[in-house]
C-alpha cells in the first residue's frame, strides 16, 4: 500500500507540474505559446481563450499536484488536453504521418493517459483527499 501511495503521488506530481508549467507558460509567452499560438491554430477569441486555459491549467494542475478535490480536477484538464489533441496532435498526423504524430504528441499523451489513471486509481493515501476524509469520517 505504502508504493502505491507514492506511485500516485509521484503520478501526480508529474501531471500537476505539467499542466502548471504549460499554463504558466501561455501567460507569460503569449506570443509563441499563448494568444499568438491560440490564434495560428484557429481557436476562436484567442485573447481571451489562451489565458482562461492557462488559468485552467494552473488552477487544476496545483488541485491534482496536491491532491485535493483530485477527481473534480482531472475533469476540466481532461477537456483542455483532449481540445490540444483535436486541435493540433490529429492535423498534425494528417500532415506529418504517425511517426511524426506520435514523437510530437507524446507529452499530450502522456498527460491524457496520466488523468485517466487518476480518474481511475483516485489521488491516493498520499493526499489531502485523503486526508479530508480522515478528518471528516465519524469516530465508532
Amino acid at each position: 500500500m505504502r508504493n502505491q501511495s507514492i506511485g500516485l503521488l509521484v503520478l501526480r506530481i508529474l501531471v500537476g507540474w505539467v499542466f502548471i508549467s504549460e499554463g504558466i507558460q501561455k501567460l507569460y509567452f503569449p506570443g509563441t505559446l499563448g494568444v499568438a499560438r491560440f490564434a495560428k491554430i484557429g481557436i476562436p477569441d484567442p485573447g481571451f481563450s489562451a489565458p482562461f486555459v492557462g488559468g485552467v491549467e494552473i488552477v487544476f494542475g496545483v488541485l491534482v499536484l496536491l491532491g485535493i478535490y483530485t477527481v473534480w480536477a482531472c475533469i476540466p484538464l481532461l477537456a483542455v488536453i483532449c481540445t490540444a489533441i483535436a486541435t493540433t496532435k490529429i492535423p498534425y498526423f494528417i500532415h506529418h504521418g504517425a511517426w511524426a504524430a506520435l514523437h510530437e504528441s507524446r507529452t499530450d499523451i502522456s498527460m491524457l493517459l496520466g488523468l485517466i489513471a487518476i480518474l481511475l486509481l483516485g489521488p491516493g493515501l498520499l493526499s489531502l483527499d485523503a486526508r479530508r476524509r480522515r478528518t471528516t469520517q465519524p469516530i465508532r
